[in-house]
């Protein structure tokens, strides 16, 4: 009964983390939506902090985007904000993190002709992700890449409109952009996947293992095998008319993400 979000509840989670022998790596916290920080959203964050340190936790982020915005300059305020979030989580021994969907692996607009709001209109091949990546300090900003999202942005986005006016063709490459950002790259959730030409996706999400997405090269490509930290996540797991569908099938993932271990 007691507050995921209270210092008593962390303590309680943490208890029955060590009664079974469980490690708590990063959870969803508390990301102050405004900027700049106000006193109550700073002391709010802190707080949070406090939790992930209870739990055990060398990691604290957040579900969203740094901004749902497609331009630049808002990409440039958010890691203002996240570099100095993430200079006060240092402080207190937290890598903090941000957790996309494939929203974030679209193409930013920087350039081409202005909207009538003096916004730009076309892209120079860079993905907002991308961008963030270039503009954040690596000391203090990590990610937490979702796998099968951004599968599902290889999908989406492999085409833009280029400054020029030409459309231009540059298919994602999820596995790539880690290998190149490796260390930034702590945690991952590995959901899995079979192909779906109706959904708009790409995908339709599986347990882990039944799918098409091909974990053994991924992983494979990134390297830094005991750096990382894959957890299984299936978003279609909860039912309200099979209970048991999420145990069931988290066994399954687990299953699967365990065995894969052993062979890469």
């Amino acid at each position: 009964g007691a507050s995921l979000e209270s210092v008593q509840g962390a303590k309680l989670l943490r208890s029955w983390l060590d009664d079974y022998g469980l490690r708590a790596q990063g959870n969803h916290g508390f990301i102050p939506s405004s900027w700049p920080l106000t006193a109550e959203d700073k002391e709010t964050f802190k707080k949070h902090l406090e939790i992930a340190n209870i739990l055990g936790m060398d990691h604290m982020g957040t579900g969203g985007d740094p901004t749902g915005s497609s331009y630049r300059a808002d990409w440039d305020v958010a890691a203002d904000k996240w570099n100095a979030l993430g200079q006060i989580a240092r402080r207190e021994g937290i890598k903090l993190y941000t957790h996309n969907h494939d929203g974030a692996y679209g193409f930013l607009l920087d350039g081409g002709p202005l909207d009538d709001q003096g916004r730009p209109t076309r892209s120079s091949g860079i993905r907002k992700l991308e961008y963030f990546l270039k503009v954040t300090d690596p000391k203090v900003v990590w990610l937490e890449m979702d796998i099968f999202w951004a599968h599902v942005a290889q999908y989406k986005f492999h085409t833009y409109t280029a400054h020029d006016g030409s459309t231009r063709k540059k298919v994602f490459d999820p596995a790539g952009l880690v290998a190149r950002n490796n260390k930034r790259y702590p945690l991952f959730h590995a959901k899995d996947g079979v192909v779906s030409t109706t959904n708009g996706m790409g995908y339709d999400m599986v347990p882990f293992g039944t799918g098409v997405i091909d974990y053994r090269t991924f992983f494979s490509r990134v390297g830094e095998r005991n750096y990382h930290n894959p957890m299984i996540e299936d978003d279609n797991s909860p039912s309200a008319t099979d209970p048991a569908q999420s145990l069931r099938e988290a066994k399954i993932s687990y299953d699967n993400l365990a065995a894969l271990r052993k062979r890469c």
